[in-house]
């Protein structure tokens, strides 16, 4: 296990991720790697439309892989953890609204030097009279001693950068604290098929490229699990193919994944129960249906069945006013006398991402239909 192997020191890392990503890399096209990959998934259009109002030299100096963008955050407090030169703060700024909030953090000051550059900008192009962005200097490992205050936030995103700490346990424990309960971490990044050896773990490039400081995709779940979070959503999944011959020998057999996961902080308290949930059509942006992750995809009016953990999610987070639940057994005119059942994913992400590489997902399945259809449309 990746947790059994000794992290490089970790003033150390710090010193050479502020190194890279401040001063060698001067805009995305200077990665020596693919890792740093779209989204497996279409970018929504409204998200689209968010980002064609970022500012050109701060997308430029965007080093994220997938997106790492939720929806229902309306009104939320939103904190981005490894901010960079804020491109999804700046996205996140224009769907959180102006009694809304985000925050970005990140080490490294050349980066936060673009980000605060273009808040003026960015808040005249929205249309706000004042600012509903803020950016911190700080670690992600430590976000208390940043300044940022426990149970403050609604949602916490990352994107590709968890990679790049030292100590994981600490980010996962931090991002807890400083969540609300019922809050969510959303984020991307990069995981391996395997524990990266130590060698590796001590090539700065590799580790600078996003790859040989991966997590085990194993070692999260059992990470995430142990600081309190709920049990992790895959939410998608993109294989990542090196593209250099250089770095592609000294990594060997290993193999790598762009993936996004949800992680929900709920009540200790919280019971976990099989319902059946409809969802009410009333997320900006997302009007016929939301994809939640890779197993649920929710359309509007129409039943679904959700196990215990979801429906815990659900109920205890803020969805649970854009879901109608409803106890299984129990006499509806809500779900009537079909219902959907999600469809049967894989937990392992790799697998998901050969599935979406060769669009071979199966569909989701009604309870009274054949295998092809829902019979709650």
């Amino acid at each position: 296990m990746q947790g059994a192997h000794s992290e490089p020191a970790a003033a150390h890392v710090h010193d050479h991720v502020k190194e890279y990503y401040g001063k060698i890399l001067k805009q995305s096209s200077d990665l020596k790697s693919n890792a740093c990959v779209p989204s497996a998934k279409p970018i929504p259009v409204y998200i689209r439309k968010a980002l064609t109002k970022v500012h050109p030299e701060v997308t430029a100096k965007y080093y994220g892989c997938g997106l790492a963008v939720p929806e229902c955050v309306e009104g939320c407090r939103m904190l981005d953890l490894g901010c960079g030169s804020g491109r999804d703060c700046y996205v996140l700024s224009q769907l959180v609204g102006k009694s809304g909030h985000v925050t970005g953090l990140d080490m490294t000051e050349d980066q936060l030097e673009v980000a605060r550059k273009y808040i003026d900008y960015h808040m005249e192009t929205f249309g706000y009279k004042k600012p509903n962005v803020n950016f911190v200097q700080g670690y992600i490992e430590a976000l208390r001693e940043a300044g940022l205050e426990e149970n403050s936030y609604d949602i916490i995103i990352s994107n590709c950068v968890v990679n790049l700490s030292p100590d994981k346990a600490s980010v996962l424990r931090e991002a807890y604290h400083v969540l609300k309960e019922g809050g969510e971490l959303y984020f991307s990044d990069i995981y391996s098929n395997a524990p990266i050896s130590e060698s590796l773990r001590a090539n700065e490039v590799l580790w600078g490229e996003c790859l040989s400081g991966a997590l085990w995709w194993e070692e999260l779940v059992r990470l995430a699990e142990e600081v309190g979070f709920c049990k992790p959503r895959l939410v998608t999944a993109s294989v990542i193919s090196v593209g250099n011959e250089e770095l592609e020998k000294l990594l060997g057999d290993y193999k790598f994944v762009s993936a996004t996961y949800r992680l929900f902080k709920l009540p200790k308290s919280s019971e976990k129960e099989r319902c059946l949930v409809m969802y009410d059509g009333n997320i900006t942006g997302l009007e016929e249906k939301v994809e939640f992750d890779a197993q649920y995809t929710f359309k509007v009016n129409e039943a679904m069945e959700v196990d215990g953990d979801v429906a815990s999610i659900l109920k205890n987070s803020r969805f649970a006013e854009e879901f109608t639940f409803q106890t299984q057994g129990k006499s509806s005119t809500t779900s009537g006398s079909c219902w959907t059942k999600p469809k049967v994913t894989p937990v392992n992400p790799f697998e998901l991402a050969e599935q979406l590489g060769s669009a071979s997902v199966a569909p989701s399945t009604g309870l009274c239909c054949g295998p092809q259809e829902s019979c709650c449309k």
